[in-house]
């Protein structure tokens, strides 16, 4: 969190901005490099390019601004969580999940007649 609020800062240098972008991109990106399922290799470019990544990001933001980062993305991941929102998209899901198990039912009963 702390990476992708230094790649939108302003103060953060340019080439730290474009390390620590690629690091977040990679890291939550649903592509991989080397697909997972890859015995071995799959899981080693995760486990070298994503700490390196860090690592030279972290070293290229200056420490106070890093620190400022940390801070930000505490406080951010500290905030309340909404079980009211929570329980909103779970009836939405359970709801689409019933409406569409219903279609299924009534098209597989239509094409049988």
């Amino acid at each position: 969190m702390a990476l992708w609020l230094a790649a939108r800062d302003s103060r953060t240098p340019p080439a730290a901005k474009l390390v620590a972008a690629a690091v977040a991109a990679f890291a939550l990106s649903p592509v991989d490099l080397i697909p997972d399922f890859i015995p071995i290799l799959g899981y080693l470019d995760d486990l070298i390019i994503l700490p390196l990544g860090i690592a030279l990001a972290i070293r290229l933001i200056p420490a106070p601004l890093m620190a400022q980062f940390r801070t930000e993305a505490q406080r951010l991941s500290d905030r309340p969580k909404s079980r009211t929102a929570m329980a909103v998209i779970l009836l939405i899901w359970l709801a689409s999940g019933l409406a569409l198990s219903l279609y299924a039912a009534h098209w597989i009963a239509h094409r049988a007649r």
